[in-house]
C-alpha cells in the first residue's frame, strides 16, 4: 500500500510542474504510519486472544504554500478496512487553517483516542465509548498566542452522522474547542460538541484537560459530559487520570528506554446514585524500542475493573469489563 500511494504521488509530481517558494519543491509528500498488534487475557472467563487493533497509513503534505492535503486510512481496525482522514486545508495567513472533508472533530486530544500516542494499550472511557472520533464537514482553526502562551481556537461543523457516510440534514452538528498552552509544558483544552443524529438522540457534550509533559514524564486528566437532549435520563460522565515516566537505559541491543505508567479513570451512566458505575485501575509497564520517549514501545499491561452496576456498553461479551493482561507492540513511523 505504501509502495501504492508513493507511484501515484510521484506521477502526479511529474505531471504537474514544481513550484519553487524558499527553497521548498512542491508538492510535498510526507508518509506516516501506526502498527497496533495485542495479546489478551481475560481472567475471568479464561479465555485469550491475538488480534491486530490497528495498523494506519497516511500521507500527508502541500500542494503549494497556502493548500495542504491529509489522507490516512486504517487497514486493519480489528479487522476492518476504514478511510479515516481526508481532508484538504486553505492556510491564507499564518496561524489558519480552514478544512474541508473528513476531520477529526474538536473534542478529542490525539493522546486520547490515537493508537500511536496512547499511554496504555486500551483507550481511557472518554476516548472509547462517548461518539465517533471522526465527521465530515468544515474545521477552522486559529493559532496565536497570549503573550507569551501559545492559544488555538477551532469550530467546526459537521454531518453529524458519522465517518464514511454523507447524509443530508436540516441542522448541522457542531462543536469548538479553545487550547492553552504546548504539548511540552503545562497545556489544557476546554471544548463542546452539540451533536444531532436523530430525533431521540440529541446530545451535547462539554469537557476540559489539563496535562504537563516534562523531558521524560507526563501526567494527564480529563473530565467529559454527554447530555441527552430529548431524554432527560440519557446521561454519561466520565474522567481520568494517567502518568508515565520513561527512564533511560543503558545501551542495549533491543531497548532505549523503560516506561511504568499508572492511570485510574472511570464512567458513569447513573447519575442520581452514588459512585461511578465502573472505576478501572490500569498499570503498566513498557520498554521503548527508540530513543524518542513514548512512541513504539512493547507495553505489559494489566487492568482491574471495579463494578458497582453493569453497563450495557461494557457488557457486549463477557471479556469487555473483566480484567485482562495485555501484551502489546506498538510500531510508530
Amino acid at each position: 500500500m505504501k509502495k501504492l500511494f508513493v507511484a501515484i504521488f510521484m506521477m502526479f509530481s511529474l505531471l504537474t510542474p514544481a513550484q519553487e517558494t524558499d527553497s521548498v519543491r512542491y508538492p510535498t509528500f510526507k508518509v506516516d504510519g501506526t502498527m497496533k498488534n495485542k495479546f489478551e487475557y481475560a481472567s475471568e472467563t479464561g479465555s485469550s486472544r491475538f488480534s491486530v487493533r490497528n495498523s494506519r497509513m497516511g500521507v500527508r503534505g502541500y500542494l503549494t504554500p497556502f493548500f495542504s492535503y491529509r489522507g490516512q486510512i486504517e487497514l486493519s481496525d480489528n479487522g476492518n478496512f476504514k478511510v479515516l482522514d481526508l481532508y484538504g486545508s486553505f492556510e491564507p495567513v499564518r496561524g489558519l487553517s480552514l478544512s474541508l472533508g473528513q476531520t477529526s472533530i474538536p473534542i478529542f486530544n490525539s493522546y486520547v483516542v490515537s493508537p500511536a500516542n496512547l499511554m496504555f494499550a486500551n483507550r481511557a472511557f472518554i476516548g472509547k465509548y462517548f461518539i465517533s472520533t471522526r465527521d465530515i464537514g468544515f474545521l477552522a482553526d486559529y493559532n496565536f498566542k497570549i503573550d507569551a502562551v501559545p492559544a488555538s481556537i477551532e469550530f467546526g461543523a459537521y454531518n453529524g452522522n458519522t465517518i464514511n457516510d454523507p447524509v443530508w440534514r436540516e441542522k448541522l452538528s457542531y462543536g469548538g474547542r479553545l487550547e492553552l498552552g504546548s504539548m511540552k509544558g503545562l497545556r489544557s483544552t476546554f471544548k463542546f460538541y452539540d451533536y444531532l443524529n436523530t430525533p431521540t438522540v440529541h446530545y451535547f457534550f462539554y469537557g476540559a484537560d489539563l496535562r504537563y509533559e516534562g523531558a521524560n514524564w507526563k501526567v494527564e486528566t480529563e473530565f467529559m459530559k454527554r447530555d441527552n437532549k430529548e431524554v432527560d435520563e440519557d446521561q454519561m460522565f466520565s474522567y481520568y487520570l494517567q502518568g508515565a515516566y520513561a527512564v533511560p537505559l543503558k545501551e542495549t541491543y533491543f531497548f532505549k528506554n523503560i516506561v511504568p505508567a499508572v492511570r485510574w479513570d472511570a464512567i458513569d451512566k447513573h447519575m442520581n446514585e452514588k459512585g461511578f458505575d465502573v472505576d478501572r485501575l490500569t498499570v503498566g509497564l513498557g520498554f521503548g524500542l527508540t530513543k524518542k520517549y513514548f512512541s513504539s514501545i512493547l507495553r505489559f499491561d494489566y487492568e482491574w475493573y471495579f463494578i458497582n452496576q453493569e453497563l450495557d456498553i461494557l457488557n457486549l461479551y463477557e471479556e469487555m469489563d473483566s480484567d485482562k493482561f495485555t501484551v502489546e507492540l506498538l510500531l510508530t513511523f
